[in-house]
């Protein structure tokens, strides 16, 4: 079971600031950005990478809730990020989406 299962099941304490019948959106607790947060759908997808078809109303979703949450934590502007492999920075293997603001963000990220 991944950490956000867990905060999912009310197992591990998280600040939500959504939540609904197929996501979450938590702040997280090593924040990159002086917002950052997390939007992490309820079903166990482990990476966008093995995403399908029948995945798009989900993946969909997660991006509006990303981009409400990021409009109202970052009114400047925000970046939203997907990581995907251990080269892609993926730390846990349940896809979520990062949602980063309220600083000026540099390019290339990485």
């Amino acid at each position: 079971m991944t950490i956000f299962q867990r905060i999912i099941a009310r197992e591990i304490p998280a600040e939500i600031l959504h939540e609904d019948e197929k996501c979450v959106a938590i702040r997280d607790i090593n924040p990159q950005a002086p917002v950052h947060v997390l939007v992490v759908p309820k079903e166990a997808l482990v990476r966008i990478g093995e995403a399908r078809d029948d995945h798009a109303a989900l993946l969909g979703h997660l991006l509006l809730v990303a981009a409400s949450v990021g409009g109202r934590e970052a009114p400047g502007g925000f970046r939203i990020v997907i990581n995907n492999g251990r080269d892609g920075g993926e730390t846990v293997p349940h896809l979520h989406v990062h949602v980063l603001g309220g600083r000026p963000m540099g390019w290339p990220p990485g």
